[in-house]
């Protein structure tokens, strides 16, 4: 049996970033469901910013093969004029989505590699694909980088038999961020964004989920460097 084969046939070991809830904690449970032995990540385990922590961790597990890149955000931010924006502002929400992304991939890949298998999905935002609802110059920018480097690292990594896929989720009541956004645009506000989604409803983290079962099943294992919209049809608009 080859490296191709044993690697398909065995248990997979998957690694999901920013699980302490919403749609990290609905992804690992799924794939959880399908049979993986899933390490869940979140800030409290380590600081996926941080490439000396990220490193330790994954050499801490072995083969690692499917990786989630969820973790990120807005770090806590709002929207200000960008004549505003201090360094260490931008560079924050920057590290958490994008740097994040880079440092878990770049863990990984060498053990992929020597077993010729591995998939990987980013997640992205729709922010990423046009712009921030919440205006963050810095987050709309870093989820579109997420989208340029799984391109990139579907080219790069295709011939070793890895496969690099994103998905851009629309809006998700998945945690408290959101949640607060939601509730800030009032009964009007709330009414007009759900009349701007094909399906007339909000997204739930299991919408996402199922886009990263996809992704890392053999019945994608020709779909690389491709980003979704998994949005209820928003994007159409």
């Amino acid at each position: 049996m080859g490296n191709n084969e044993s690697a398909t046939s065995q248990q997979k070991v998957a690694v999901v970033t920013g699980t302490a809830h919403g749609i990290g904690s609905a992804i690992s449970a799924a794939l959880e469901k399908d049979g993986n032995k899933v390490y869940g990540v979140d800030k409290d385990t380590v600081d996926v910013t941080d490439s000396s922590a990220v490193n330790a961790f994954f050499a801490e597990i072995g083969n690692v093969d499917i990786l989630v890149n969820n973790a990120g955000g807005v770090v806590g931010q709002v929207h200000h004029p960008i004549e505003e924006i201090a360094d260490e502002d931008w560079s924050a929400v920057v590290a958490a989505n994008l740097t994040s992304t880079f440092n878990c991939t770049r863990a990984v890949v060498a053990s992929m590699k020597s077993r010729g298998w591995g998939r990987i999905v980013n997640i992205s935002s729709g922010a990423g694909r046009s712009v921030s609802l919440t205006g963050i110059q810095a987050y709309a920018s870093s989820k579109a980088g997420q989208i340029g480097f799984t391109r990139q690292m579907a080219h790069e990594l295709g011939p070793f038999g890895i496969t690099v896929n994103c998905i851009a989720p629309g809006f998700v009541l998945s945690n408290p961020t959101t949640i607060k956004q939601w509730e800030s645009y009032g009964e009007r506000g709330q009414a007009a964004l759900v009349e701007g989604i094909a399906v007339r409803r909000l997204g739930v983290p299991e919408d996402i989920a199922h886009g990263v079962q996809f992704f890392v099943s053999e019945r994608s294992s020709w779909i690389t460097g491709q980003t979704i919209s998994i949005d209820g049809g928003n994007a159409l608009f």
